[in-house]
């Protein structure tokens, strides 16, 4: 399932807390997009479409939760992206970035402590 960046921060609104109504949700991420309510209803709708979410009726609102945990969304997304520009090896990734991009001291630490970790499962 793809979720456009403009879903993806009504899902994450949804992930940090659910159920919220269609009013939380605007309240919680349209001030920071400039975006209306009309907006956010347009969104949950289209989340409700791709069956990203579910609606349950609560007197005269909808409550939305997310049907996708946040973990396995990003995963999808990770492999997908890994997948269609790096020929599924995440290497040349880490490559790519260390060549165009700065990585900072922690950033080195954090992927020799991944590779031991890795190392040491095998």
């Amino acid at each position: 399932m793809r979720i456009s960046t403009a879903e993806s921060l009504v899902m994450e609104a949804l992930w940090r807390a659910s159920p919220m109504t269609a009013d939380q949700i605007t309240a919680e991420v349209a001030e920071g997009q400039d975006w209306t309510e009309a907006t956010v209803k347009s969104l949950l709708n289209r989340l409700l479409t791709k069956g990203a979410i579910a609606a349950e009726r609560d007197g005269r609102r909808y409550l939305y939760r997310p049907l996708t945990a946040r973990g396995d969304y990003v995963h999808a997304e990770s492999r997908g992206l890994v997948d269609r520009l790096f020929e599924g090896r995440l290497a040349p990734l880490v490559a790519h970035f260390s060549a165009r991009e700065t990585l900072s001291p922690e950033d080195i630490a954090e992927l020799k402590r991944l590779i031991e970790e890795i190392d040491d499962g095998r």
